[in-house]
């Protein structure tokens, strides 16, 4: 029994480990995002020649969230379930997979009905057109930030306080 519980434990450090590295990643990717104004700069982004605006085009930073971004989710979801058996970090793995699913959430709506049009047009919009859509973009994308630092503070708590109880 106790070789079952080191290693049910051994898989939520691990997960906790993968959650709490992906959303490094995605807060600070989010951060330098905000800061530097990289969607400004996209959206008003001619094609380079022969080429389409893409997702993965110069200057996006889709190639830089593509590998790792997806699994932030999934990682916090999948330690609040091997972690259930923790008492005290139980609390903490459902706020972290709870906000990790929220800010994935606002992803899939930012890529679904925003980016396309802002980011993704043949040509950028006006600046008439593009201005709106920058707001609302800068607005969800703050709730993102928000979502991921206070999924990667539940898990850094999680951590702390799931050493020693009951795994």
């Amino acid at each position: 029994m106790a070789q079952t519980s080191d290693r049910r434990g051994a898989l939520v450090d691990r997960l906790l480990g993968v959650a709490e590295f992906t959303h490094a990643h995605w807060f600070f990717g989010n951060l330098y995002e905000a800061v530097a104004k990289i969607p400004d700069r996209v959206a008003a982004a001619e094609a380079s020649p022969g080429l389409p605006r893409s997702p993965f085009g110069s200057g996006s930073p889709g190639r830089y969230y593509a590998p790792i971004a997806p699994l932030s989710a999934p990682a916090a979801i999948a330690a609040l379930v091997a972690g259930w058996n923790r008492p005290g970090s139980r609390t903490w793995l459902a706020v972290a997979a709870g906000s990790s699913t929220a800010g994935a959430a606002a992803t899939v709506y930012l890529l679904r009905f925003i980016n396309p049009g802002l980011f993704f047009s043949p040509q950028p919009l006006s600046e008439m057109r593009r201005k709106p859509l920058l707001k609302k973009w800068y607005r969800i994308h703050a709730f993102r930030l928000t979502a991921s630092a206070v999924a990667l503070a539940a898990l850094d708590h999680a951590r702390k306080t799931g050493r020693g109880s009951g795994a």
